[in-house]
């Protein structure tokens, strides 16, 4: 990896702002939630820069999301921890997009699941570890509904850090072995995210661990920021005219926004923005909720069920910043209810050949819905966010047997 090579990284941190009232903390030590209990943001100097990189020398780096280091807050090479991450892969689906009449240029899957540990969380873990790494921190804790525990246990046993993590008891098991297996101390917790991140809160002070929770520390976000980067590159540093977002947390939703608003103020991109697009599960909706009653905040969500594990998060310390993105732009959030995502999946599966995690698959939903109902058009571009490999997730099971010292019937094996 040719970023490895350098013994200090290039950094244009200044500080961090509240993202709430805007007001400065210092950069360069720990830092949890802002004094109004929101999330805190790392601030740049941009003309600096703007004068450091281009946007040819980016293009010709390797090394996955490390190549953005000038947008990045880690000071040393020896604190970047890689695992072999790549740029994830714009696939198009020809079938389904026939199905519905669309160029299959303009329907875009972005395929975040070929990432180290197989999602996206590992881009937002791999800059929070960094950093964690970079503080001299020694124990982290987290809640997960899987996928970012995995991340943050691969990453922080690599740093060589101790971690401890917390999911609800039906969290999908691959998920619970993985982090278990990849070096955490990892326990089921009868609920859910939100009170798994209670454990992790009411324990800082007995344990000494750091909360990594989502958006409880500035970093994640400066890693989930670099699929905007990353997107934009993709595409000639011209954005797609809408982004459909599995929502939970929505760090990378967040990210990906300010990701656009510091290319616009070096000069790489110009004012237009993508509409983006909240996409949640209909027993867990807090934020299609608060936007279609017009609010800035989003209550907790009661009783929250999906079997989209990722985006099943009753509450969201960074819900306004989420809601701000999704309006701001244009875009629309939109629930899905959990029989319409499985049979999405199914059908990109069978049709197309690319198996979408649960959550992705609610993305396709939200397209396809999107287009019916005339949100979108067929020859705007989208782009839909899978966020992890289906390969994590449970499967339905193949029945079908055939008896070796029997006679066999191809007939009926062509048939079916």
């Amino acid at each position: 990896m040719t970023s490895l090579k350098h013994k200090e990284y290039p950094n244009f941190v200044t500080h961090l702002e509240c993202s709430l009232t805007g007001e400065k903390y210092e950069a360069g030590i720990p830092q949890g939630l802002s004094k109004a209990g929101r999330p805190l943001l790392v601030r740049y100097d941009l003309d600096k820069i703007a004068s450091a990189i281009t946007k040819e020398e980016i293009e010709g780096r390797e090394g996955g999301f490390w190549r953005y280091r000038e947008f990045l807050p880690v000071t040393k090479s020896e604190n970047v921890i890689a695992l072999g991450e790549t740029t994830t892969p714009l696939m198009q689906l020809p079938t389904m997009a026939s199905r519905l009449n669309v160029n299959s240029e303009r329907l875009i899957v972005k395929d975040e699941g070929r990432l180290p540990t197989g999602s996206f969380k590992a881009r937002g873990l791999a800059l929070a570890v960094a950093m964690a790494k970079e503080f001299g921190l020694q124990h982290l804790a987290m809640p997960t509904n899987g996928n970012a525990g995995a991340a943050m246990a691969a990453y922080a046993s690599h740093a060589g850090l101790k971690t401890t993590i917390f999911c609800p008891d039906d969290t999908p098991e691959i998920n619970i072995s993985e982090i278990e297996l990849q070096g955490a101390s990892v326990y089921k917790v009868n609920g859910l995210i939100n009170d798994c991140g209670k454990i992790v809160g009411d324990g800082k002070e007995i344990t000494g661990w750091f909360d990594v929770s989502t958006l409880k520390e500035p970093y994640r976000i400066e890693g989930k920021k670099t699929m905007g980067l990353e997107i934009a590159e993709q595409m000639n540093w011209k954005l797609p005219d809408v982004i459909f977002y599995p929502t939970g947390g929505g760090t990378g939703l967040i990210g990906m926004w300010k990701a656009f608003d510091e290319l616009e103020a070096i000069g790489w991109i110009g004012s237009k923005r993508p509409r983006m697009v909240a996409v949640q599960a209909t027993g867990c909706a807090p934020i299609v909720k608060a936007f279609e009653e017009g609010k800035e905040h989003a209550p907790v969500w009661e009783n929250a069920y999906t079997a989209a594990a990722g985006i099943r998060v009753p509450v969201a310390v960074g819900d306004f910043l989420i809601l701000r993105a999704v309006r701001d732009s244009g875009g629309f959030a939109v629930a899905i209810p959990d029989d319409e995502i499985f049979e999405a999946r199914d059908e990109v599966a069978r049709e197309d050949g690319v198996l979408l995690c649960p959550e992705g698959a609610a993305t396709f939903a939200a397209y396809k819905r999107a287009l019916e109902e005339g949100s979108i058009k067929p020859n705007e571009t989208a782009i839909l966010y899978n966020c992890a490999t289906g390969l994590k997730y449970p499967m339905p099971k193949v029945e079908n047997t055939i008896d070796r010292f029997k006679p066999i019937d191809y007939n009926s094996l062509i048939e079916k």
